[in-house]
């Protein structure tokens, strides 16, 4: 019979105003050689409303276009109903974040995230001001 493993990572970084983008490959490789687990799955899930995850290549001119993409999208400065609730003037980094989601999911083989050569799992901070922002990784496997 075949166990299965289940480990827990916590990531923080402190982040820029937004759209600000941090690459946590290495985070989340350091997390897997951790867990001794060689074949599973990493979920990893940023916490909170106005940060998500994704992957690029993490390269200064491909992070420059998606800041301007992120911007162009949902664009700080229109008429979002949720500024005239809360009046913070956020708007606009909440549905940034959901336009790109909190959560990703990596396969892990033979101890490897199994991603592309150029790809890497970056945290992007949506907010209208500098956060600390958590992601929250659990590992199953074998």
């Amino acid at each position: 019979m075949i166990s299965t493993l289940i480990h827990f990572a916590t990531l923080t970084k402190a982040m820029a105003v937004g759209p600000a983008l941090e690459d946590i490959t290495g985070d989340l490789k350091a997390a897997v050689q951790e867990s001794g687990i060689k074949d599973g799955l990493l979920n990893a899930t940023a916490i909170g409303s106005t940060v998500s995850l994704t992957t690029i290549e993490y390269e200064p001119g491909v992070i420059e276009d998606l800041k301007r993409a992120i911007t162009r999208l949902a664009p700080p400065g229109l008429g979002y109903e949720h500024e005239r609730a809360w009046h913070d003037g956020n708007g606009h980094s909440h549905v940034q974040a959901a336009l790109l989601g909190p959560s990703l999911s990596v396969p892990i083989r033979q101890g490897k995230l199994v991603l592309g050569t150029w790809q890497q799992a970056i945290l992007i901070n949506h907010d209208n001001r500098a956060r600390q922002r958590r992601v929250e990784v659990t590992i199953i496997g074998r």
